[in-house]
């Protein structure tokens, strides 16, 4: 097994640490062909930003690409040098407008910017006949999320900028949906007035006489929910992790790809470093929050909230896996450890393995379910993880290909 560095830190020694993180690029690469095949002929962008969801990005965006992705995206500049300091020549788009200071360093990326402004086209055109070059740019319009993007009634106005910059070429449109995961009615209207917006939008731009090659608006939800959205392009994030993002679209898509068609790319291991006898009574970690009610085998294990276990984990009732079954936290979640309550009858001795997220034995713990532990979602649990768990990589996927 190789290992990646974690959060674009140095590589580190697994030994060091009692926890790791397996990322299986052999599920990512699975996702991305089951994604691929599922929105053709749209062609698949893979979204890679926040270091991969926490998994690494220059190893998942190479086995995305393997799987049939075509484009790769990220949240800003640095994401994307990082990628190409890597040796990744795929296309990458920059999700977000860049400042104006960090737009000649996109383009020396080759990287291709959004925009959404006057003043990021002129920076963007500035920075491009500086570097002698014609720049491709990609224009998003708000059609709902407002967040960012040029407004419906200023989207002709910022396309027209853009072709009238010599340094520039519009080279897409595109949107993002807000509530593509949801089934509500209201929610599946919304998304539907979000699409008849971008469809307006693109046929102001014609009615312009502005062309545009191409038209991407589907996230993950919207590519497995919303065929519709699909258009030339689809940018899918959570779901090349193998997390659905909703219940609804994973019920969507296993109706049409079968069901546990996406696979979790991550694992969360860790080994137990303690262990004691407690009795029935006694009140394990921080604040004493709660009495064991038996006598039971307690195991430390070396993670707490700073590797991206949430206090709440303990509060709600959260597990872990020991010996192939879910067992509770026994107290409050510390900065670096956790304490489990493994029963009254478990022979569990240091050095064992803890699985926090993935399968052990029959037995699975979904960052789905950690979700829907805490209140919260997939790609939270997933970006939370610590930057000092340090990332394993590992290819189930690999005698397939052949290495």
């Amino acid at each position: 097994m190789a290992e990646a560095g974690a959060a674009g830190g140095p590589d580190r020694d697994r030994s060091r640490r009692r926890a790791w993180a397996e990322v299986d690029l052999g599920a990512v690469r699975h996702n991305a062909a089951l994604l691929r095949d599922l929105a053709a002929p749209a062609g698949l962008c893979a979204v890679v930003k926040a270091d991969g969801y926490g998994h690494g990005a220059p190893a998942v965006a190479r086995a995305a690409l393997e799987g049939g992705a075509t484009w790769l995206a990220v949240a800003v500049v640095d994401e994307g040098v990082c990628l190409r300091a890597a040796g990744i020549d795929a296309p990458v788009l920059v999700l977000a407008e860049p400042p104006t200071d960090a737009m000649a360093e996109a383009l020396a990326g080759g990287l291709t910017p959004t925009l959404y402004s006057l003043e990021g086209v002129a920076a963007a055109d500035a920075a491009a006949r500086s570097a002698g070059r014609v720049a491709d740019v990609h224009l998003k319009v708000d059609t709902g999320m407002h967040r960012v993007g040029a407004s419906p009634e200023h989207v002709v106005e910022v396309a027209v900028a853009v072709e009238r910059a010599p340094g520039l070429r519009l080279a897409a449109l595109w949107s993002h949906l807000s509530v593509a995961d949801s089934d509500d009615p209201a929610d599946r209207g919304f998304t539907d007035e979000q699409m008849g917006r971008f469809a307006d939008a693109a046929a102001a731009l014609e009615a312009a006489g502005v062309a545009v090659p191409m038209s991407h608006l589907a996230n993950s939800a919207g590519a497995i929910a919303h065929p519709a959205a699909r258009l030339d392009l689809v940018r899918c994030g959570i779901a090349l992790y193998g997390e659905p993002p909703s219940a609804w679209a994973a019920e969507v898509l296993a109706a049409g790809a079968g069901a546990g068609a996406l696979r979790p790319a991550l694992t969360w291991r860790a080994k137990v470093s303690f262990v004691r006898r407690l009795p029935a009574g006694a009140r394990p970690s921080y604040g004493r929050r709660r009495a064991l009610p038996a006598a039971a085998t307690v195991a430390t294990v070396p993670v707490g909230y700073a590797d991206g276990v949430p206090r709440r984990y303990f509060e709600e009732g959260g597990t872990v896996l020991v010996g192939g079954r879910p067992c509770p936290l026994a107290g409050a979640v510390t900065m670096d450890q956790i304490v489990v309550d493994c029963g009254p009858e478990a022979e569990v001795s240091v050095g064992d393995e803890v699985v926090l997220i993935g399968h052990q034995g029959e037995a699975a713990r979904s960052a789905t379910d950690w979700a829907q532990t805490v209140g919260t979602i997939s790609y939270e649990v997933l970006c939370g993880i610590g930057a000092r768990v340090p990332r394993v990589v590992v290819d189930t996927g690999a005698k397939e290909m052949g290495t």
